[in-house]
């Protein structure tokens, strides 16, 4: 782990001054050292990070809770879902047009309707703190439709496990979808009327035990929803959503950004482990088609965004930009779909295809503002895309205070 952290570190230092983003650094690393690549190997096997992985994917989605306000969804609640509902008919749609025009198979094309169609939380996320952006325009709608993903993806693996296992019986599927919307209704009604029992519940002036108790109840609640089938980085997320909105909503936001930063790193470092550059060369074709049609689906996406929310090109290209990688839920559905013994050449295309964009999507957000150019409408100040960000965010956690 020691090594993981200091790999990591030093590319990300190396690439900081050239100016790139950390997350393709962090996960070249894991690339660097891990099984499939040539030279020294750091850790043959990546399930030996895994629990430390799955810590770094919580605490990513819990911050982005922390960053959504309950008012945010009292006001535009309906324009978000809009949006979101919008991006997922935009790019599942395209993911399963794109495998059934493959020929691989019903199953296999209902897969890649998931790789292609569903935004990786994670690597969003940290784009966005990457970038300065937290406090931007965009970036309510930015997490409003990773919302939406998320509540789509916990129904979507729901009525998927089934058709995966080729069970005939309906009621069983509907019985875990009807599991997993019930629990994530759950805990929307007690992040909308608990906030005040909740936050009498976290007081305390000691930052020793509110570390321990906001991280105790971010991994206690994103297992339990694992149990009810619904991905244990949404139960995080609602987790932060309700303590965003009490009296310690601030010191949280602080006091978690070190154990963010540390355990998210760990998680895109074992990304990087799980990868075989190898595979690309066999589905280099299809690989390449699918990114272009999933860079048009977000451009689209992005406009429709805009269209929404009366954004301007600048706001568009960000939206569009920001939401293009793919991660870690589609390494999940790789490994659905070896266990359910699908087409062998499923592995290698979404390694590769979840390779490209998570190396590219960091690079293309931070120079969004060439897209701008392109898009209709009028574009703000050249430097918009990015020194407006930075402008406008330079204190993230109070530029989102109400």
């Amino acid at each position: 782990m020691g090594g993981a952290f200091v790999a990591a570190a030093v590319l990300a230092r190396l690439g900081s001054r050239i100016g790139l983003p950390t997350i393709p650094l962090f996960i070249l690393a894991g690339i660097l050292l891990g099984p499939n690549t040539p030279g020294f190997v750091l850790l043959h096997d990546p399930h030996d990070l895994e629990m430390l992985s799955a810590l770094g994917l919580v605490l990513l989605l819990f911050y982005l809770g922390l960053e959504f306000h309950m008012d945010d969804l009292k006001t535009g609640g309906r324009k978000m879902a809009t949006a979101g509902g919008l991006y997922l008919a935009l790019n599942v749609g395209a993911g399963l047009a794109f495998g059934f025009a493959l020929g691989w198979g019903t199953s296999e094309a209902l897969v890649l309707a998931g790789v292609l169609g569903i935004s990786s939380s994670a690597i969003v996320t940290k784009t966005l703190v990457d970038l300065n952006r937290i406090g931007n325009p965009e970036t309510k709608p930015i997490l409003g439709i990773i919302v939406v993903e998320d509540i789509f993806l916990a129904l979507y693996l729901a009525a998927l496990q089934p058709v995966l296992a080729g069970a005939e019986d309906i009621g069983s599927a509907v019985f875990q979808i009807g599991k997993a919307f019930g629990f994530l209704l759950a805990l929307a009604l007690i992040a909308r009327f608990g906030t005040k029992i909740i936050g009498r519940l976290f007081a305390t002036k000691d930052n020793e035990l509110l570390v321990i108790s906001f991280l105790g109840a971010a991994v206690l609640v994103a297992g339990i929803a694992e149990e009810f089938g619904v991905a244990d980085a949404i139960g995080a997320f609602m987790v932060g959503l309700m303590l965003g909105n009490t009296s310690s909503g601030e010191r949280i936001r602080e006091l978690v950004h070190p154990l963010r930063d540390a355990f998210g790193a760990i998680f895109f470092f074992a990304f990087g482990l799980s990868i075989d550059p190898g595979d690309l060369p066999t589905v280099i074709v299809p690989v390449l088609i699918a990114v272009a049609v999933t860079i048009a689906m977000n451009i689209l996406a992005g406009l429709c965004a805009a269209k929404i929310y009366s954004f301007g090109p600048d706001q568009a290209a960000n939206v569009a930009t920001t939401l293009l990688a793919r991660g870690e839920f589609a390494l999940i559905l790789a490994t659905m779909a070896a266990v359910a013994g699908l087409d062998a050449r499923l592995s290698p295309f979404i390694a590769s295809y979840v390779l490209i964009l998570a190396v590219v999507a960091p690079l293309v957000a931070g120079r969004s503002h060439w897209l701008a150019r392109f898009l209709p409408g009028e574009t703000s100040a050249p430097s918009g895309a990015r020194g407006t960000a930075r402008e406008t965010t330079e204190q993230p956690e109070s530029a989102t205070q109400r």
